[in-house]
């Protein structure tokens, strides 16, 4: 059965940003491998707390990504 994992960033997305990924991810790999798999599609959002999540050996947090978002640089 397919398994989609997304690995985020605590307290960045909303639970309706989260209801969203879920439902666009899954909508993108039944339009790979049919709908009958839709049934069997798992989709599971991990957050990782803030801190926790390194880029280039550099602790990214929720305001980071935040910032990032609306296009300021961190």
């Amino acid at each position: 059965m397919p398994l989609i994992q997304v690995n985020v960033i605590k307290d960045v997305f909303t639970a309706e940003q989260k209801g969203e990924m879920i439902t666009r991810l899954t909508d993108a790999l039944v339009g790979i491998e049919g709908e009958n798999m839709r049934p069997v599609t798992w989709c599971v959002i991990h957050e990782v707390a803030s801190g926790d999540w390194g880029i280039a050996g550099n602790a990214l947090t929720t305001a980071d990504v935040r910032a990032l978002a609306a296009g300021v640089g961190v």
